[in-house]
């Protein structure tokens, strides 16, 4: 058994910034790639960044050179650094993350139950 825990979230101002967490736990053996997504309503969910085991990273065009994703293996927990908030930056964003488990499981993917970010205006 594996779970995400985002955390973090909430209220900013435009041009302000906050941190994100996700903590995985339970049965893990290994985890590979870890991202964020974000979700705003009525839209579909987007990639906002990843991060590989070796600390390669890929990001959303919206969010280059504004949002830094970074990772600490010795805790399963991935980061997502948020700096100049935008409006359109405002979604439930959720933590992703490619695990097997000590129980010799395939290779999942395994989603978080979302952070609300909110960016006044």
């Amino acid at each position: 058994q594996v779970q995400l825990v985002e955390s973090g979230g909430g209220l900013v101002q435009a041009g302000g910034s906050l941190r994100l967490s996700c903590a995985a736990s339970g049965s893990i053996f290994s985890i590979n790639v870890m991202g964020w997504y974000r979700q705003a309503p009525g839209k579909q969910r987007e990639l906002v960044a990843t991060i590989t085991s070796g600390d390669s990273t890929n990001y959303a065009d919206s969010v280059k050179g504004r949002f830094t994703i970074s990772r600490d293996n010795a805790k399963n927990t991935v980061y997502l650094q948020m700096n100049s908030l935008k409006p359109e930056d405002a979604a439930v964003y959720f933590c992703n993350a490619n695990i097997t488990t000590k129980f010799y499981t395939p290779w999942s993917y395994y989603w978080g139950q979302g952070t609300q970010v909110t960016v006044s205006s």
